[in-house]
This record gives structure tokens, sequence and C-alpha cells, in this order.
């Protein structure tokens, strides 16, 4: 693809690399049939071919529409696409800068902004959310159907094992996942317990930078970046072995540290070793000995959901399934595997609509086999699965801390 970047965009850093992934395209549109948006609505503007367009009809013209603005927006970043790109088109990143230049460039209704901005100074901060989500559980029966499927119910947190082991990696405690779900993280460093290994979380990390970075916040989604690296910095000095995040999601984001922070003289390094220290923790428990964690009695039968992120993003897909068939839980059949549930972060705050079309998409793709439970490897896409399941949602870890106990 040619382009002709325009020249009020030619001072910004990460230009050249927009232009590269613009060029690298070859217009084939296999990326179309992977698309969820596109596969609903039909129209080329809501596939990654016609963004592409889009993007780069912006970059050279320097000028966006709100038609095209919404287009945009409906991207969930999924990037499934990539993952059927005969050309190694790195979209994700492509409308990642693209989104941010465009809000640069486009101002947003009242109410959009308005949205974006509590979303961004609320859910990254666990000492505002959880008190916000606290008092949701607790007046969740007056509230309206709608945002009372949104609540999740409230969990108690259990007790981490002592600091024992010879192994000793971090953990991201996150920021809605530690409010939402604590027994995420517990239940994974009780299983990992029992195999040898200590999990510890450094008090001050916090949000992994996603929700700024992909809402157009990037330069606030890079200090959050620096925030983390320099609370596990310690760890990482004292021999800490990985970085263990249980939110694919997050992990996802903290890979990429070492790219987005490639430009920062005093954090370049330290990100690119934060990078490569970071594992889902499916790529940890993996290797190990499962054998200590089969069932003492029948297993219920599981339907694994396997979110964008850890498929496309960290290109892990089918390692939950491997673990837990591993460790003796029966799955259940399931289709249409690489299609987003429609969380994708905020999108499902932001796109009411399109999000719970493809939530029923997925549910009806998760319950075909009849299973008794689903289980996954990301908190948001967790608790937007449950807002309309009939079958209880849970962290796939759970699973294995209930057998190991």
């Amino acid at each position: 693809m040619q382009t002709n970047i325009h020249p009020k965009f030619e001072q910004r850093s990460d230009i050249d690399e927009a232009e590269s992934i613009l060029r690298s395209c070859v217009h084939c549109g296999f990326c179309n049939a992977t698309c969820p948006t596109y596969q609903e609505l039909g129209d080329e503007r809501d596939g990654p071919r016609g963004r592409i367009y889009l993007l780069k009809q912006f970059l050279e013209t320097g000028e966006i529409t709100e038609a095209s603005q919404t287009h945009l927006d409906r991207c969930l970043t999924c990037r499934s696409c990539e993952t059927t790109c005969p050309s190694g088109v790195q979209y994700g990143r492509l409308i990642d800068i693209g989104r941010d230049v465009m809000e640069e460039q486009l101002d947003r209704p009242f109410r959009q902004k308005a949205m974006r901005w509590a979303l961004r100074k609320v859910l990254p901060y666990p000492v505002r959310f959880t008190p916000l989500l606290r008092l949701g559980q607790v007046f969740k029966p007056l509230l309206p159907g709608a945002l009372k499927a949104k609540v999740p119910e409230y969990q108690k947190a259990l007790p981490w094992p002592a600091t024992r082991q010879p192994r000793r990696m971090l953990t991201l405690a996150g920021c809605a996942q530690s409010a939402a779900t604590p027994n995420t993280n517990a239940s994974a460093a009780r299983v990992l317990d029992r195999l040898g290994v200590s999990l510890v979380e450094a008090p001050k990390a916090g949000c992994c930078g996603a929700v700024s970075y992909h809402l157009a916040a990037h330069d606030e989604g890079l200090e959050f970046m620096r925030r983390n690296i320099d609370a596990w910095w310690p760890e990482i000095e004292a021999g800490a072995e990985a970085i263990v995040i249980s939110a694919s999601g997050c992990g996802a984001m903290v890979q990429d540290y070492g790219a987005l922070l490639s430009d920062d003289p005093e954090y370049a390094e330290k990100a690119a070793r934060v990078s490569a220290l970071a594992k889902d923790l499916s790529e940890v428990l993996l290797p190990e000995d499962l054998t200590k964690l089969q069932p003492a009695e029948s297993p219920l039968k599981t339907a694994v959901h396997c979110p964008c992120t850890q498929q496309h993003a960290l290109k892990l897909t089918g390692t939950v399934k491997r673990i837990l068939t591993q460790a003796g839980i029966p799955l259940a059949e399931t289709t249409d595997d690489h299609l987003c549930c429609g969380s994708a972060g905020t999108y499902s705050i932001l796109q009411p609509e399109m999000s719970q079309t493809l939530l029923g998409n997925k549910l009806k793709a998760l319950t075909g086999d009849n299973p008794d439970q689903i289980v996954t490897a990301n908190i948001g896409c967790q608790m937007h699965l449950a807002t309309r399941s009939d079958v209880p949602v849970r962290h796939w870890i759970e699973l294995l801390d209930e057998q190991a106990h």
C-alpha cells in the first residue's frame, strides 16, 4: 500500500511505525473473515481492511469525520484479524496509534468524553473502584435489571500461603480483578505453592495501563507502565523467576511494555526485561507436574472460553484446555472459539449494543454441549459472560485450587 503521510503528523514519534504497518497491507480481505463486527454488520468500514483504509485516508489528508470515528470505535481490538493475515499486518498496533491521533484531531460529544474520562479515572484505581463496587453489591437487589447483571457477587478472599518455596514469582494484582475477583490470584498462589513456587504481589503495582492506553490516553497509560516497572524492579533484581499474570488482557499489555517504552531512555531496558519475564498463568503451569492436582471425585463438565487476548495477542490457544485435561477435568465441546465475547476491556460499556450481540453469540457457542460451568482466563470476559450465562462462570485456576486442597 502506497502512503503519503500529511505533514502535520510527521513529527509524531510513532508515525513511521504506523506508515510501515499501512504499507504492509495487501488488501486481500482475509481479515474480514474472522472479524466479529464485519461478520455482524457486513460493512467494509466495520472490518479491518476498511478501517485500515479509513486510517490511511485520515493520516494522508489530516481530516477525520464522525462517521469514520464511529467505525473505528466499533473495533474490538480483539486482533482476530492478525491471526488470518498472510502479510503479518500489526493491526492492533495501527489502530492504537490511529485512535490516539484521532482523539487529538476530532472532538467528541460531551457525553462520550465524560464516559471515557470516568472509565480512565475509576477502573484503573482499586481505591476508587472498590467502594463503588461494594456499594453496587449492597444495593444490587434494588438495581434495574441491566445494571444488576453487571454487578458481580461479593467474593470473600481466600487466604494466601506463606512465602516459603525455593522458587519465587511475581504477580500483578491488577485493578478491577483485585476488587471483583480477588480469589483469582489467591487460587493461583495456592496452586503454585503446591507445585513449589511462591507467588507474591508487589504492593505498589497497579493497573497494567491498558484501560488508558486503549482509550487513546497514551501518556497516561505509559505512566502506569513505568509505575509497575518501578514496583517490580526490586523483586526482579532479587531474582524473581517470572511475572505471572492471571488476566490475559493485562498479560498482553505487559508483554508490550518493551515495545511501547523502547524510546524511553530511562525505562527502555527495564521495560524489555519486564516483558521478557511476563508470563500468562497457563504458560507457567503447563510444564509443571499436574498429576498432583488430579480430582478426588468426578468434576463438573466444563466449557473453556479462550479470551481474544490469550489466543490472538499472546498466541496461547489451547493451553488452558491442555492443562485442565491433564488435571482430569472433562471438557465440553465448543464452537467459534476464535470469535470475541464482546467484553474487550471497556467496549461492553462504550458499545453496548454490539457487545450484547457478540455476547449472545458467544454464550450459544459455549453452551451447545450443556456444560455445568464455564471457565475463562480474563477478568473482563469473566464478568461479561456472567451477566447472561445460565451456568456459573469462573477463572480456570479456581478449579485447580479446589482440587489441590
